[in-house]
């Protein structure tokens, strides 16, 4: 199955955008609470609403540039970022996949890829968003 990529230009600085990919109070500010310390191999938990809670795992922090955890037990997900004279082009990819696989949750990957495809085109969204207008 294919990765989930989405590629977003977003209206400020990579060090702004950085903050709300990089750290637990930026990404609860877009995507799901979290404890999240940007520390390479720190575990940390999701806050998966109606889901439960998703442990996951801090597997990359090169900051400004580049973010990326284990979500559960078998996605990754990663955020690129390159400043593009004051703008921050960011490339998010959400990888693990499988065919014939399923969630903890016991769903098949193959039922939930496209439901997050689409639900990561809004998120990326409203990252774009709250980096634009956030402080």
């Amino acid at each position: 199955m294919n990765d989930i990529r989405k590629e977003v230009v977003i209206e400020a600085p990579i060090e702004k955008v950085w903050k709300f990919v990089g750290t637990a109070e930026g990404l609860a500010a877009w995507f799901m609470p979290n404890d999240m310390k940007p520390v390479e191999g720190e575990p940390f938990e999701l806050q998966a609403g109606p889901w439960g809670t998703s442990v996951c795992r801090v597997t990359r922090v090169q900051a400004p540039s580049a973010f990326a955890f284990d979500w559960g037990k078998d996605w990754h997900l990663s955020f690129e970022l390159e400043e593009r004279g004051g703008q921050t082009h960011l490339t998010f990819i959400h990888g693990g996949w499988q065919e014939g696989m399923a969630t903890e949750f016991g769903e098949p990957h193959d039922v939930v890829q496209p439901r997050m495809d689409g639900g990561w085109t809004g998120l990326v969204q409203k990252l774009k968003q709250v980096a634009e207008a956030g402080e």
